[in-house]
């Protein structure tokens, strides 16, 4: 099984800083991300839409280009930070279904969509995943004939048994899931239950590893930050064997979001710690 990471890792680095985090010493340009990953030691990376500088074709091209010549597997990510808004957002659709396209032009297979956050996470499900489906449905067509499937995050908004039924209810084989294993935890899911359910359907993942942070009111997201791979609660290597079992074929790809204080400042240090984590974990299924 193959090993990358989300550029979100370094969102704070491409400028997008949380309340309570410190600015960085230095800046990445997206360009400069493409290059570090070549040092990296990775299979594959994950783009997030949102810090991609420019969408004309032939900047895409260029991209496309850079991580053939890299020989990188890719996944094309959509949705930060509120995607649908739980199926309220009728521009976030269009734009959405806009990005299908670039998803092609950067040669990814795959494409992270992203229903809510938990932003609408305490408004009523039921209304929100009646919306999404018809959403998901539609986009999942155009989808299918640009060669993309979509794959949709838990993004702290849905337990696995709300994603499950939208899997279900869209019901193609051109949408599916993008499992980040953290998320579920941060909506009290326990993650090995949630991935013995939706392992079939996972196309791409965001593997996190969290710990509590003393002092960090429980109802707060970020009371579970990350940490390195093999640090945290996460049990990840179970993760990846039922992955394996039902013959996953993406990558594993490190995903940080809020630092633990214990790490502070440190993502770079904590990306890389992560890999070779994974890189174990991989070598032993």
């Amino acid at each position: 099984m193959k090993v990358g990471i989300d550029s979100y890792c370094y969102h704070r680095l491409f400028g997008e800083v949380y309340t309570g985090q410190n600015q960085p010493e230095h800046h990445l340009s997206f360009e400069d991300f493409l290059t570090k990953i070549n040092d990296l030691g990775i299979d594959g990376v994950s783009l997030e839409s949102c810090f991609i500088p420019q969408f004309d074709d032939l900047y895409l091209q260029g991209v496309k280009a850079h991580l053939d010549a890299s020989g990188m597997d890719r996944v094309y990510a959509w949705g930060h930070p509120d995607g649908l808004e739980g199926g309220s957002n009728e521009r976030a659709f269009d734009e959405m279904v806009q990005h299908i396209e670039y998803a092609r032009l950067i040669g990814a297979d795959v494409m992270r969509v992203v229903g809510s956050s938990l932003m609408f996470r305490f408004e009523p499900h039921e209304p929100q995943l009646e919306k999404l489906t018809r959403m998901f449905t539609e986009a999942t067509q155009i989808a299918e004939r640009n060669g993309v499937k979509l794959a949709v995050e838990n993004h702290i908004d849905y337990n696995s048994d709300e994603i499950l039924q939208l899997v279900k209810g869209v019901n193609s084989p051109y949408f599916g899931v993008n499992f980040d294993s953290g998320n579920f935890l941060r909506v009290l899911d326990d993650p090995i239950q949630a991935m013995e359910k939706l392992a079939p359907y996972v196309y791409a993942t965001h593997i996190k590893d969290l710990r509590p942070v003393k002092g960090v009111p429980v109802n707060e997201w970020y009371f579970f930050s990350c940490v390195p791979t093999g640090e945290g609660l996460i049990p990840n290597e179970k993760l990846a064997q039922l992955l394996s079992q039902h013959n996953y074929q993406g990558f594993l790809a490190v995903e940080v979001d809020f630092l633990h204080p214990d790490y502070t400042d440190r993502e770079e240090d904590v990306v890389r710690q992560s890999i070779q984590a994974l890189r174990t974990i991989t070598a032993g299924l």
